[in-house]
């Protein structure tokens, strides 16, 4: 199934961006309920990014797409799903920008949660930061079966305690 974005870009390479932004208006007047979904895509293997969100807008001429208001994003090429209050991707840079409670789920089960959290598309790589006077938390699902537990018995640690919330 192609989506909505999809079917737009594919006029706007025949045609040009003098023909479409008329049609895209109209289709923004006409259909609000099309602006709450966008997928984007990388050249190389056209895999989907999707994004939901109360409000989307696109810039053609720095090429940044920005959704606001309960941005959900999945990227199954990835393996990996977000929500956030804002995203912010940047085509040309082929970064991802969230902010607002953002919260990052990967397949396997690896999260992490932050204030802003920067995804550079193409080194695979988050970078979080918190808001003030709090933290960034992650949680990696590590794979202890190969480890031997019989001769190696578990420290007797404390329970920790978080001291931001």
């Amino acid at each position: 199934m192609i989506s909505w974005y999809q079917l737009f870009l594919l006029p706007m390479r025949r045609f040009g961006l003098a023909f479409m932004l008329p049609a895209a208006f109209f289709g923004a007047i006409a259909f609000p309920s099309q602006l709450q979904t966008a997928t984007a895509q990388t050249s190389a293997g056209n895999r989907p990014l999707t994004i939901h969100s109360d409000v989307q807008e696109y810039d053609a001429k720095t090429q940044v797409a920005t959704a606001r208001g309960n941005v959900q994003m999945v990227y199954e090429a990835r393996g990996i799903q977000a929500t956030a209050a804002q995203a912010q991707y940047f085509s040309k840079e082929r970064r991802i920008v969230l902010s607002g409670n953002v919260y990052i789920l990967q397949k396997g089960g690896n999260s992490i949660r932050g204030e802003t959290v920067t995804y550079l598309i193409d080194e695979g790589r988050f970078v979080a930061t918190p808001k003030s006077g709090r933290q960034v938390e992650s949680i990696y699902i590590v794979n202890d079966s190969q480890v031997n537990q019989a001769t190696t018995p578990a420290p007797n640690t404390p329970p920790l305690q978080r001291s931001n919330q």
